[in-house]
């Protein structure tokens, strides 16, 4: 039975984000297109290693199987590759028992003009022109970073974890912050502002979509005391009292909130980072994207003030 696309949280997600394509990217680089077609189907019975965001997607479409009548979670892939390179990825896909069935293969062109078509909230490449002009055209999207890959099997819970500024929120006060690099000023700022929610940042329907999730658990744990809760969100932000609050009164205007906030006063992030162990971090900064061994799966936004505009081949 086919399911409403429109009535479900969607992730669309690159194959270069999904497996580990270092190989084939290699003989692309160095031995052109049709080297990389007939690598690709010389291994085509060969799986591809898990990539970066496997882990997350992998517990994300669990979420599914406690919700068998909304089915309410998709993920859609979106590639670069032909239909025929492709064959490699779709039966890699089927390997791992992945519940995904829609793809768009554009060729060698940039798959980010689809993501409307798809009704997807997050774009998830290894590609950084890809994300940038997903972003420059007001898609959701995050540039997944190289790490280790750590799949505990056992472990089926979902931890998500976002940045606030620049990631769930607009850059305004990032902004503010920049101008000077004056935490006074940007303090003040968000003081005098403490009731104006902020508008939304580009992973802002994401979130609270996710919330839905959480609400859907909310109501099956009041029918079933017994369930055990499969998603857990988290803000960890750079931000501090009395800054705080605007983040507060934000979420609270949007009728959403996470499991766990974290307000570090610039504080590193990967010390908390590594203990909450997320599936997937979401920050607009780079200099936040770092880890003790690599280890936690990185996503960059490289949006607003904290991405100078740069080439979409950049």
């Amino acid at each position: 039975m086919s399911y409403p696309i429109h009535n479900k949280l969607v992730i669309g997600i690159a194959s270069s984000a999904l497996f580990d394509l270092s190989a084939s990217h290699k003989v692309y680089e160095e031995s052109g297109e049709e080297e990389y077609r007939k690598y690709q189907e010389a291994n085509i019975g060969t799986i591809l290693g898990k990539g970066v965001a496997f882990p997350f997607i992998r517990r994300f479409l669990n979420i599914n199987k406690h919700f068998p009548g909304q089915m309410p979670v998709e993920v859609v892939l979106l590639s670069r590759n032909s239909p025929e390179t492709g064959l490699r990825v779709m039966k890699s896909i089927a390997h791992y028992g992945l519940d995904i069935s829609r793809a768009a293969f554009v060729t060698g062109k940039s798959p980010y003009t689809y993501l409307p078509a798809f009704n997807t909230s997050l774009f998830l490449s290894a590609n950084a022109a890809d994300v940038r002009s997903a972003l420059a055209n007001n898609y959701p999207a995050g540039l997944v970073l190289p790490s280790l890959i750590e799949d505990d099997e056992d472990d089926m819970e979902l931890r998500v974890a976002f940045d606030f500024d620049g990631v769930i929120a607009d850059d305004e006060s990032e902004t503010v912050y920049k101008r000077n690099n004056d935490v006074l000023e940007f303090h003040a700022h968000e003081t005098a502002r403490v009731a104006i929610p902020h508008r939304p940042g580009p992973l802002a329907d994401l979130f609270r979509k996710l919330h839905v999730m959480q609400r859907y658990e909310s109501a099956l744990l009041r029918r079933d005391p017994g369930y055990k809760r499969v998603l857990s969100i988290a803000i960890v932000t750079a931000r501090s009292a009395p800054s705080h609050e605007r983040v507060v009164t934000t979420l609270k205007d949007w009728g959403v909130s996470a499991n766990e906030t974290f307000f570090l006063g610039g504080m590193d992030k990967a010390r908390v980072l590594s203990i909450l162990k997320p599936h997937i971090f979401f920050d607009d900064q780079l200099s936040h994207l770092k880890s003790e061994g690599g280890t936690i799966p990185m996503v960059h936004v490289p949006f607003g003030v904290a991405n100078p505009t740069q080439p979409a081949d950049s």
